[in-house]
């Protein structure tokens, strides 16, 4: 089984690709999703997340993602706090999605901070979703509640996209039709499932 870490900045396109892959039967473990999860009703960091930050969960809704963010937000000591609570939960839970599909021959891990945070040293290549800058920002600031500030921000904590582009094995632009998009999927696909695929 090869594992091919998929990432890239915010605004890029990231989740539209994560979907094609799923689309053509890879099995894609999305770390955005299971932090949603891990922070969601029943989830038993509820009561540790609660006791870092009070006043950001319910055990009917869980995390209150809005206030958790607004808690954190510029706060490295705090953030870094949440992380040690999360990353070893997460940990677990892509081990079991890995085992699950031990018997496939590729699968992709979907992960936002996969160099900010390491995980590319885990990967058996990496693909970069990229997209012309103004394309980018076109996107982002399309979003409900998203500023310039905020942008510049996210994007300050996040590894530069062409450093991410000549780090990555594979880069798939989103700044083309979709269709286009889909084949460069298909061709990651077919480099590293095919016989001697890297």
């Amino acid at each position: 089984m090869k594992t091919l870490g998929l990432t890239g900045s915010i605004g890029m396109g990231k989740s539209t690709v994560a979907a094609m892959f799923r689309a053509e039967g890879v099995p894609v473990f999305d770390a955005d999703a299971e932090v949603h999860r891990l922070q969601g009703p029943g989830s038993k960091l509820l009561e540790a997340i609660e006791a870092l930050h009070p006043g950001t969960t319910s055990p009917e809704l869980g995390v209150d993602r809005a206030l958790l963010r607004q808690a954190v937000w510029g706060d490295d000591v705090a953030l870094a706090r949440l992380e040690r609570l999360l990353y070893p939960a997460l940990h677990r839970v892509r081990l079991t999605f890995l085992s699950r599909h031990r018997a496939r021959r590729l699968v992709v891990l979907d992960v936002p901070l996969l160099f900010e945070k390491g995980g590319w040293r885990k990967m058996d290549a990496i693909a970069v979703v990229s997209a012309p800058a103004w394309i980018q920002r076109r996107r982002v600031l399309a979003r409900p509640g998203m500023t310039a500030a905020r942008l510049a921000h996210i994007l300050s904590l996040q590894t530069p996209d062409p450093e991410k582009r000549r780090r990555a094995d594979f880069v798939i632009d989103t700044g083309r039709s979709m269709n286009a998009t889909r084949e460069q999927v298909r061709c990651v696909i077919a480099c590293l499932s095919g016989p001697g695929g890297r």
